[in-house]
């Protein structure tokens, strides 16, 4: 089987010029918002343009890696979209989100490794579906949530260890929430990301993800990872005091997203297999101008 055998959305039968290739990340970008209120909002307009282009990258990796329900296309795609990177990278730009990308990778010298670790992640989810402990877990989220923000800090002037490091923790953390709020949705495509050794631990069965049979032996269980998560979460809040006032401001909301996400497990008593619990557009524009106006009562 070949790429050109393989239907999906992010194939292109033109070349694109740069400026039609930034209005492509622009409308892929706003038509796939989730989490990206704050930036949209409030990035600085000469960075937008940058952060569409990375979000564009990291979103069509993702759908190509979860929303083809063929692990084995998946790969192949995943290995067609790696070939692209690499093309870009060597000055031969050919979909329209490299030749975008090509753009911000130049202006901000960012090297290749955090790209390429994303597609590892993607991949791994094809062939891995079960963690056996929570070092391997974390070992996923070094792939698969950390680059996020290391390409973030990039397009932000920050380049260092430190930063990168307490970046790190915050990625982790929110990648951990989504694993927590999304049991049920991930049972569905057979994947379980709670550490099995977790489970053994707790006296937790797999079959009881499938049955959505909450028990108090998994309210331990997820009581146990809610609070190891809120840890990282106050780890990595370190960073803001390293960055400057907007890039403080994105990094305080993802993670207050991240914590609100906890407390409402917490809230529901930690069944998440009955009910999952989800923060409303309202209650995140809430969260967005309450921490507005604290930062200007702190002025």
């Amino acid at each position: 089987m070949t790429v050109a055998e393989i239907e999906h959305p992010y194939r292109v039968e033109k070349a694109y010029t740069l400026e039609e290739a930034r209005q492509y990340c622009e409308r892929l970008a706003k038509s796939h918002y989730e989490n990206f209120i704050v930036s949209s909002v409030f990035c600085p307009r000469p960075l937008r343009k940058h952060f569409y282009h990375i979000y564009t990258y990291c979103r069509i990796s993702d759908d190509l890696g979860d929303e083809i329900d063929d692990p084995q296309k998946s790969l192949i795609l995943l290995d067609w979209w790696e070939e692209e990177l690499d093309a870009m990278y060597a000055g031969r730009p050919c979909h329209p989100a490299f030749v975008a990308l090509e753009e911000t990778v130049k202006e901000f010298q960012i090297p290749a490794a955090p790209f390429r670790n994303l597609l590892k992640a993607f991949r791994q989810d094809q062939i891995l579906t079960r963690y056996p402990s929570y070092e391997d877990l974390l070992d996923y989220c070094v792939y698969s949530a950390n680059p996020v923000g290391q390409l973030v800090l990039y397009l932000c002037g920050y380049r260092d260890e430190e930063r990168f490091a307490l970046s790190d923790k915050t990625c982790t953390a929110l990648q951990l929430a989504n694993f927590w709020q999304d049991v049920t949705r991930d049972i569905e495509k057979n994947r379980v990301y709670i550490p099995l050794d977790d489970m053994e631990r707790f006296g937790v069965k797999e079959e009881w993800l499938r049955e959505r049979k909450f028990t108090p032996e998994f309210a331990n269980l997820m009581r146990f990872e809610v609070e190891r998560t809120h840890i990282l979460f106050k780890e990595g809040l370190k960073l803001c005091d390293t960055v400057n006032k907007r890039v403080r401001l994105d990094v305080e909301m993802f993670s207050r997203g991240g914590l609100e996400v906890l407390r409402r497990i917490e809230a529901q008593g930690y069944d998440v297999l009955t009910k999952r619990p989800s923060i409303p557009k309202s209650r995140q524009v809430a969260m967005l101008f309450g921490r507005l106006l604290s930062g200007m009562t702190a002025r």
